[in-house]
């Protein structure tokens, strides 16, 4: 979307999937070089930024927000003001937030997970949080959002069955290669995890 001139990117990320840093930079260059029409100049490229709000520990340190941009090493001079990377870890958010601050009432309202924390920001009685709210609750209330939410759990629960057979055949495979180097049956066990009732079976 494009707010107040820039290309703006918002990603919510709820489980760390590895190589985040470079997901995200991934995005900022598809929507910064396809900005770009035939025949424009280079300086027509907009200020892009990519917004994250993730769910999990990306940083080691305190502050729930970070912000990049690319420094010089040594000076730490600006090399161009059109790449930028906002990050909110959820996990970081202070416990208690005002009502008077927007962004922290924001992101509160992504981490909330249960109904009791989303009444204990809707008593806040900040209207647009209130409205918010009574939205989220419109549409998780329809038919279409509860089968789309039993797809995507089935999806879930697919994909881990899936993980989880490849997982186990793997270790079939490596507890025969070892029952043909006569390997006893115990060794075997602790080197696959699999029990000796399986293992005596293949």
């Amino acid at each position: 979307m494009t707010v107040n001139g820039q290309r703006v990117d918002l990603e919510v990320q709820v489980c760390n999937e590895g190589d985040y840093p470079e997901r995200v930079m991934y995005y900022w260059a598809r929507e910064f070089s396809s900005a770009l029409l035939t025949g424009q100049s280079y300086s027509a490229l907009p200020r892009t930024i990519i917004i994250s709000i993730i769910d999990f520990p990306l940083f080691d340190c305190e502050e729930y927000h970070s912000f990049f941009q690319p420094l010089e090493a040594a000076r730490h001079t600006l090399l161009s003001d059109k790449m930028g990377f906002h990050f909110y870890e959820l996990s970081k958010l202070p416990v208690e937030v005002g009502q008077d601050n927007m962004l922290l009432l924001w992101l509160s309202l992504f981490k909330a997970e249960t109904e009791e924390e989303l009444e204990k920001i809707k008593e806040m009685e900040v209207p647009v949080m209130s409205q918010a709210i009574n939205a989220y609750y419109t549409i998780t209330a329809s038919s279409e959002f509860r089968e789309k939410e039993r797809l995507r759990a089935k999806a879930r629960h697919d994909e881990a069955q899936a993980l989880y057979n490849a997982d186990r055949n793997a270790k079939i495979g490596i507890a025969r290669n070892l029952l043909e180097m006569n390997l006893p049956h115990d060794q075997i066990a602790k080197a696959t995890d699999l029990t000796l009732e399986e293992i005596s079976k293949l």
